[in-house]
């Protein structure tokens, strides 16, 4: 849902800096790289210390190098197996950054085991319903389904935790708590569903 209509709005509002970049003599790589690592970056140094609006708006700075970075491939004419590769592997790190500094503050000084097993199970989820789709890809099928693609769970996760993190709205813990469920077990759904997706077509294959 959001891949289709937030990417495209995003894809536009890009365009300009993608040029820019492009002028310069900046690689689609290195946006993406250096993205990466800003995401990783406001994740570690923020969310573990429980400065969640501050490391939200710095993830936020960096994240949508993921949409700038295939702009400036398409630009160039540098689309390529290894960037769109890159790009793929780098995104599990910065997933894994921000649902694993959630883990590390409320399994430390957060105090809140239940919290830190729900951002670990959205971590390990989210790593299964990427791989679910990459897995079914090498096999030669399609997994092109589910509730919770890496959109929808990133723009949950950090727009919860960005708000839960501004002291004058007392927000209780309890709202991100909700979140983290509903993304675990959307995610979950999701992989039953590719799951479900590719058995159809093996069946269908050895039919």
């Amino acid at each position: 849902m959001l891949n289709r209509y937030a990417r495209a709005a995003m894809a536009k509002i890009m365009t300009p800096v993608a040029r820019l970049f492009l002028r310069l003599g900046i690689s689609p790589d290195v946006v993406t790289i250096v993205g990466t690592l800003g995401v990783c970056a406001g994740a570690l140094a923020f969310y573990p210390r429980g400065e969640f609006f501050w490391g939200t708006v710095v993830i936020t700075c960096f994240i949508f190098s993921d949409t700038l970075d295939g702009n400036m491939a398409r630009m160039s004419g540098r689309s390529s197996v290894w960037g769109a590769y890159l790009d793929s592997t780098l995104d599990r790190v910065a997933d894994a950054a921000i649902f694993g500094a959630l883990v590390l503050w409320y399994a430390g000084d957060g105090q809140n085991l239940t919290m830190a097993g729900l951002a670990l199970a959205c971590l390990i989820l989210g790593m299964v319903v990427s791989y679910s789709k990459a897995r079914a890809e090498g096999l030669g099928m399609t997994a092109n389904v589910g509730i919770a693609e890496r959109s929808e769970r990133l723009v949950a996760v950090l727009v919860t935790t960005g708000l839960v993190g501004i002291p004058w709205l007392h927000l209780p813990t309890a709202v991100l708590g909700v979140v983290l469920a509903l993304l675990a077990i959307f995610s979950f759904i999701t992989v039953l569903q590719r799951m479900l997706t590719v058995r159809r077509q093996a069946l269908d294959a050895a039919k």
